[in-house]
């Protein structure tokens, strides 16, 4: 059996971390989820908690739909807000500028959708809606997908003009992954006319991978209904769940408890201070990597997240030897995935980590490791 400590290689701490989710945790975020509670089914104080958190989330989401607030890791979720709703043969656009937005399309399509796949490159935003406005208008989907923040690339995705368009053109549902946007920029999910907005916890609001939520809509509601999906990812029972005082299954308390506090640090902080926290970080970390002479991976007219930087590789490196040398001297950064794989690395300066002080930390074991 494998032990911690047998392994003189094995390393369960970092100096300095930059991956970008699971963040580090604040630590009163940890110590919540680390108290003793009774059992969420037998006692109506975990229901208390349970909606006090998801109004919390809701003024972080920028929504008066339904919060729900499910255990398990973000991918839930993204589950969750497709397999709900949609049956073999539902029409699916899906408006990919990145590695988890093409993730998003694999997964409607082994649902069974009819997904058509609006491709623009790795490194762009979302910038003339002409193509997606012609795709909608001929298609007539049942849903229109995109990400928010896509943390391979780097980059932010500005959303209002597509829900503007799902609601002009009456598209049923559109659906954001902000897993690692929301905590950490302006997200409206009202506003821009989305249906299922997809957040994780282990990301800007520095808690575990052990919580995943959602908003959703009235019209996702309603086909929800219809569709009657059954799963751990089902939906359904947490519709007017306060009425009801029952969860589908053992409620995670303790991480209930954690994003609680979590949503709390942010709230008391102020959402507009967290939100330029993020911005000077951001900026601190791109310019740092300019000095060094590293490039960009977004172009030049693409939206740079504010949440996580995406770099090239320096030329002659081997991209995964680099990360992992980086991590032997404690910086913790992440690789790129899919089709970026070697090609980039990145920071995470979401939660907990956006912090200039951490930041600088991070670039002076990047200047030890002479490339």
């Amino acid at each position: 059996m494998y032990q911690i400590g047998k392994n003189k290689n094995y390393k369960s701490y970092c100096e300095v971390p930059m991956i970008p989710g699971p963040v580090s945790m604040h630590p009163e975020v940890g110590a919540a989820a680390g108290a003793d509670y009774g059992s969420g089914n037998l006692d109506d104080n975990y229901r208390l908690l349970y909606k006090d958190t998801a109004e919390k989330l809701a003024r972080i989401m920028g929504t008066e739909n339904d919060v729900v607030m499910m255990t398990g890791e973000a991918m839930l979720a993204l589950w969750a807000g497709l397999k709900n709703v949609i049956r073999p043969g539902d029409k699916v656009v899906s408006v990919i500028t990145g590695v988890f937005a093409d993730g998003i399309a694999d997964m409607a399509e082994s649902i069974g959708a009819e997904v058509y796949r609006l491709e623009f490159p790795y490194d762009s935003t979302i910038d003339d809606l002409s193509v997606i406005e012609k795709t909608l208008r001929k298609v007539r989907p049942l849903m229109l997908t995109a990400v928010h923040c896509d943390t391979p690339s780097g980059t932010l995705n500005p959303l209002e003009g597509l829900g503007k368009l799902k609601k002009d053109l009456g598209i049923p549902l559109f659906y954001v992954d902000a897993v690692a946007s929301a905590g950490g920029v302006p997200v409206e999910a009202d506003k821009w006319n989305i249906d299922f907005l997809v957040c994780g916890a282990q990301k800007c609001l520095s808690a575990t991978p052990g919580e995943c939520f959602m908003s959703v809509s009235p019209p996702a509601w309603d086909i929800i209904n219809r569709v009657k999906y059954q799963g751990y990812d089902e939906l359904l029972p947490y519709q007017n769940i306060d009425e009801k005082v029952k969860f589908p299954y053992t409620p995670h308390w303790h991480g209930a408890a954690s994003l609680n506090k979590a949503a709390s640090l942010l709230l008391d902080e102020g959402l507009e201070n967290v939100f330029s926290r993020h911005e000077k970080a951001a900026s601190f970390c791109r310019s740092e990597f300019l000095n060094r002479g590293y490039r960009l991976f977004p172009s030049d007219t693409a939206v740079a997240s504010p949440t996580v930087t995406s770099v090239y590789v320096p030329d002659g490196i081997d991209g995964r030897m680099f990360v992992k040398k980086l991590r032997e001297e404690g910086l913790a950064c992440a690789g790129g995935l899919a089709k970026l794989s070697g090609m980039v690395f990145r920071f995470g300066h979401m939660g907990n980590q956006a912090d200039t002080d951490l930041l600088a930390k991070a670039f002076e074991i990047l200047d030890r490791v002479n490339v």
